[in-house]
């Protein structure tokens, strides 16, 4: 039998659900049962949005460099789990495990301390003449993150508000649970008061909803499926509530006719098959000039020779499976459509499963070239190790391509001139445009145009997304209270002379 795990952490402590009903978290590569997990209650939801709001008004009069000293025995509790980390998330999403240990885990690790580091020198208060303006917590934050990086989504998410001083209620996918509950360990072992981190199990339209309308949540981020954001919009919409969302994308990866083709195509193929193609970064579509599309597909092709599919944990893999099997399913109809629908052209790959993987939810990587930009496969999100080629034949029809979605999330655009390649990045309607292979940078803001998203996170925008401004206008020199206004017994201002205050 597989473990059972029968609580949620409230409260600073395991607390019991009064759930009936169980969820069980599979392990992708065996198909099997990994543990069951409670399927979290409207109770849960309140316990927990209640024990968040009791902490609130203590956490947030924590002077931030106490906040942030607590914050680091967070991530050096989580250092000292970062092997258990890497093999949950292997189990639970599929990860491989040398991309679980190095990415998943060491790039949420360097993103928590990052965040520490950046509340720990932000000007929390600031003279703007005679106002003194503070940005202070934004109140309890319900942050509903996804299953595909979830430590890595989740941190940059929690260390923020918990860094700005607002308490959390955090809900985990229930298909990725068990990263969840290391944390909360984690976080119980660095002592946080009681209540100002809370974790509750259970599905989005029980827990999540929950949350997302209850009185005492403030603000709610949710990074997650552009279905998901409009009804989280919605809901939070209706009570006036801030709602953060970090949502889908359609990225391109635009190579320029002056490129290295070869080094822009491999790069590219690369960050397309990162998680199995499970990231809302994904630049799962590739523009190339008509005349190289052949070369480019070529190429391609020869980089996806070098990845091997198969057991997460067997340190040769570079590409587990899907993170389900609804994920499957979907993934599978995605690549049927791309056949069948016209507009494309199969090449490599396909909807059949990989060769000796008749377990698991394989997929193979897939390419289509000839790919028309308004087919499906060209305007959907497929989250998956799925490349549409797609030819342009000048730079102005490649631009229109690449903004011609609903998404504007993440692209990329490769040139031999570099103040070519940033002007066209300067024309992409996206939040993030990778120049020439230009590296992640946590400092900068993270959020997408359009249906990708409202919102910002990572560095100074990620903070400041759970901080609301008070402006104090503090009297000046011979300044005295008269009604409600400020009235100098020097002389009467001009404006207060032509005033008729009867």
């Amino acid at each position: 039998m597989p473990p059972r795990h029968d609580d949620q952490w409230i409260g600073g402590a395991w607390t019991a659900s009064d759930a009936d009903g169980r969820l069980v978290v599979t392990d992708p590569s065996t198909e099997r049962a990994l543990a069951t997990v409670p399927a979290g209650t409207v109770r849960d939801a309140d316990l927990a949005a209640r024990a968040a709001a009791g902490a609130f008004e203590r956490w947030s009069a924590t002077p931030p460099r106490e906040r942030a000293a607590l914050l680091r025995r967070v991530v050096e509790a989580m250092e000292v789990r970062a092997d258990r980390f890497a093999e949950v998330i292997t189990a639970e999403v599929g990860a491989p495990a040398r991309m679980a240990r190095q990415t998943h885990v060491g790039l949420s690790l360097g993103m928590a301390a990052h965040c520490v580091e950046t509340a720990a020198s932000y000007a929390f208060e600031q003279r703007v003449g005679h106002s003194l303006v503070v940005r202070e917590a934004a109140g309890v934050a319900a942050c509903i993150t996804p299953w595909n990086t979830p430590l890595l989504l989740t941190v940059q998410k929690i260390f923020p508000a918990l860094a700005a001083g607002c308490t959390v209620v955090h809900k985990p996918s229930e298909i990725t649970p068990l990263h969840a509950r290391l944390l909360a360990e984690a976080i119980a072992e660095a002592d946080l008061p009681p209540g100002v981190f809370n974790m509750v199990v259970g599905t989005g339209p029980t827990v999540g909803t929950a949350l997302v309308t209850h009185p005492l949540v403030d603000v709610v981020s949710l990074t997650g499926s552009t279905r998901a954001g409009r009804e989280v919009s919605a809901l939070g919409a209706d009570r006036v509530k801030r709602v953060h969302l970090e949502l889908g994308g359609k990225n391109a990866s635009l190579v320029l006719d002056d490129a290295d083709l070869a080094a822009s195509v491999a790069a590219t193929v690369d960050q397309m098959l990162f998680n199995t193609g499970q990231t809302c970064l994904q630049w799962s579509r590739l523009l190339v000039p008509r005349a190289r599309q052949d070369e480019a597909v070529r190429l391609a092709g020869q980089a996806m020779d070098g990845y091997v599919t198969g057991d997460p944990r067997d340190p040769a893999t570079d590409l587990g499976p899907l993170v389900s099997a609804e994920a499957h399913a979907r993934v599978t109809e995605y690549i049927r459509r791309g056949t069948e629908e016209g507009g494309a052209r199969l090449v490599r790959g396909g909807a059949g499963r990989p060769a000796g993987l008749a377990t698991g939810y394989y997929v193979q990587p897939t390419i289509f070239a000839d790919v028309d930009p308004l087919t499906t496969i060209g305007q959907e999100e497929i989250f998956g190790p799925v490349l549409s080629v797609i030819p342009y034949d000048d730079e102005d029809e490649a631009v229109r391509i690449v903004n011609g979605t609903r998404y504007g999330l993440h692209g990329a655009v490769w040139s031999g001139d570099g103040a070519r390649a940033e002007r066209v990045a300067r024309r992409f309607r996206s939040g993030l445009v990778d120049v020439n292979g230009g590296q992640f940078n946590p400092a900068a803001p993270f959020g997408g145009f359009k249906q990708s998203g409202i919102g910002r996170e990572c560095g100074t925008a990620g903070l400041e997304a759970f901080l609301e401004t008070k402006s104090m206008q503090l009297p000046q020199g011979g300044d005295q209270v008269v009604g409600p206004r400020l009235r100098s017994t020097a002389a009467a201002r001009p404006a207060d002379t032509e005033r008729n205050d009867g």
